[in-house]
């Protein structure tokens, strides 16, 4: 299988690099293109760098991955799927393993997150995807379990690659050094923490990050996940509702 690596915390998260290193380990040919800075919280946008409609990309080399093709893109996660899929790095994937993020993506919120966003847009061209997110809250440690994440993902790996193609996970990871198998759940309304907007005095608005208070629906990622489940979800990406008559 070839592999893509990507995320939304830039090319240097160690994250990335722990999810490149797993991928190398359970025998896929991978390579690594990520933003060349941070992109969080940009869904599925084609934004880049550069008004002309060129995009920048830098060759890099990254620790203890030798051989590994790495590129520094000036685009948004969602840009780089979609190049991939036209062969830009290569010959496209068959895999894209978008992560380890660093923060929990869960909820219908996750319509927002760059890392699963890279992953929807991976699947519209044909790829099977899997975000994967380290749950370091808030307030995160010194020392995130990239590695726990790591392992946990690699156990899916070969379930991923038999999957049809377009099929999208979504795994969320306590950030222990050990936890159990994953539970695969539905999405909470909102997660454990949600984007608050606050009006400035002088007009403005600002964005920030709180923790939602009250019970979280049984069964839901957030539930699982806050009570140190890693949660494993299913998403299906953009479709028509034949539910919906208008005419």
């Amino acid at each position: 299988m070839r592999a893509l690596i990507t995320n939304d915390d830039g090319i240097g998260s160690p994250g990335l690099l722990a999810l490149a290193r797993g991928a190398v380990a359970h025998g896929w040919t991978v390579v690594v293109a990520a933003p060349s800075e941070e992109a969080s919280g940009t869904s599925a946008g084609l934004s880049a760098a550069g008004d002309d409609g060129r995009i920048a990309v830098e060759r890099r080399e990254l620790p203890d991955l030798p051989g590994v093709p790495a590129h520094a893109v000036a685009a948004h996660p969602g840009l780089i799927a979609l190049a991939a899929a036209q062969g830009a790095f290569g010959d496209p994937p068959d895999v894209v393993l978008s992560g380890v993020n660093r923060g929990a993506n869960v909820g219908r919120a996750v319509l927002h997150s760059g890392t699963v966003g890279a992953a929807l847009t991976a699947s519209l061209n044909g790829a099977r995807a899997l975000a994967v997110s380290l749950d370091v809250g808030l307030e995160p440690g010194p020392n995130p379990h990239w590695d726990t994440a790591v392992a946990v993902a690699a156990t899916l790996f070969d379930r991923l690659a038999a999957l049809p193609a377009g099929t999208v996970l979504n795994l969320n990871v306590p950030d222990r050094a050990e936890v159990g198998t994953p539970r695969q759940t539905g999405l909470a309304e909102f997660g454990t923490v949600r984007s608050h907007i606050e009006n400035g005095d002088d007009g403005a608005i600002s964005l920030t990050a709180v923790t939602v208070e009250g019970e979280l629906p049984p069964d839901s990622d957030a539930r699982l996940l806050s009570e140190g489940h890693p949660t494993l979800t299913a998403l299906r990406s953009v479709t028509e509702d034949p539910d919906v008559r208008i005419l």
